[in-house]
This record gives structure tokens, C-alpha cells and sequence, in this order.
């Protein structure tokens, strides 16, 4: 029976989940156009603030670029309003975040040496401590965030900012969106 020693151990459980993690971040598409559910980090949220006011929300995962975001964003707030029985949409407040994180991942196994005596003592042999080469992961998703408001079709002759819902689901929303198949 052959054994391993104490010493390659952790790297025989350093390299497999490292090559996991490799094919997974490999795997990552963008968020799809789809309500936030309970326990999930992406998706679109609304809610109603008063009668004619709604906040929308969408949240990207870290494949998601930010115009994408933000046209999903605009595409959520279009159909809130033609939902809630408005022609038009002014924007009151709204903005994209971006939400870094960084992680160090180790370069290849561990120094099975690292931390015991050998040349002089726990020094390497050039004086100076060794110290095991990292990278740095950086991770960025966006956060698009609105106050809308509402107008019908008179309030919406008289504001120059109004948007037209039906108008931006037809440009945005065959790209958000895809239709699903058709049953026959």
C-alpha cells in the first residue's frame, strides 16, 4: 500500500478544488432577465411607493456588464408602467453601483517546507522568510437602482424626459428577453 506523507496531503487537496473552481467561473453567464427571488443575488425587484411612484432595482452577477444592467433596468421600469396602466415613465432618481471583491488565490501547491526549521531555521536561505506567490481575483458586479414616476398620456405631452414604455420594450425588450417557444 502506498501512503502519501504529511507533507503532500494538503496539496493533494489544494489542486482538485482549485481545477473546480477554475471550470466553474469558466461556465458563468450573464444574469438573465428574471424576477429576484427569495435567496437569489440577481434579478429585477419593484415595488410600489405610492399611487403613480415605483423603486426598481436589478442586480448583474459578475459576467453582467453595466450597460446591460442598466437596460435591463430600463426595460423593468417600462413594464411596471404599462402594468400599472400608464403610457409613459419619467426617471426621478436613479443610479449603478458597482460592487468590487477581491480575492487571493494561491499560486500552485503550498511549500511543504514552509514553516519548519531547515538552513536557518524557519529562514530561507537567503535571509528573508519565503512567501508563497498569490493572485489577486477581482470581482465586480453592478447594482441599478430608480425612482419612476408614472404619467399618462397629457402629463407625458407637457415633460420633455418622459419615455415611452411601449417604445422601450420593443427596442429593449426582444434582446432581454427571449420569447419562450410555442406550444402547439
Amino acid at each position: 500500500m502506498i501512503r502519501l506523507n504529511s507533507l503532500a496531503r494538503p496539496a493533494a487537496r489544494v489542486l482538485p478544488l482549485a481545477l473546480s473552481a477554475f471550470l466553474l467561473t469558466g461556465c458563468m453567464t450573464p444574469s438573465p432577465y428574471a424576477p429576484r427571488l427569495e435567496g437569489q443575488q440577481t434579478g429585477y425587484t419593484d415595488r410600489a411607493i405610492t399611487q403613480n411612484r415605483y423603486r426598481v432595482t436589478f442586480t448583474g452577477n459578475t459576467a453582467t456588464p453595466r450597460e446591460t444592467v442598466e437596460s435591463y433596468l430600463l426595460l423593468r421600469a417600462a413594464e411596471v408602467t404599462r402594468a400599472a396602466g400608464f403610457t409613459n415613465f419619467v426617471f426621478d432618481t436613479r443610479n449603478t453601483r458597482a460592487n468590487t471583491s477581491y480575492q487571493t488565490v494561491p499560486y500552485g501547491p503550498p511549500d511543504p517546507f514552509w514553516g519548519r526549521p531547515r538552513g536557518f531555521g524557519y529562514w530561507g536561505g537567503w535571509g528573508f522568510p519565503y512567501e508563497p506567490s498569490y493572485d489577486v481575483v477581482t470581482r465586480t458586479n453592478f447594482d441599478a437602482y430608480a425612482e419612476i414616476v408614472l404619467l399618462s398620456a397629457d402629463q407625458a405631452a407637457k415633460e420633455p424626459r418622459s419615455l415611452s414604455a411601449t417604445e422601450v420594450i420593443n427596442r429593449i425588450g426582444p434582446d432581454a428577453a427571449p420569447k419562450p417557444p410555442e406550444r402547439t
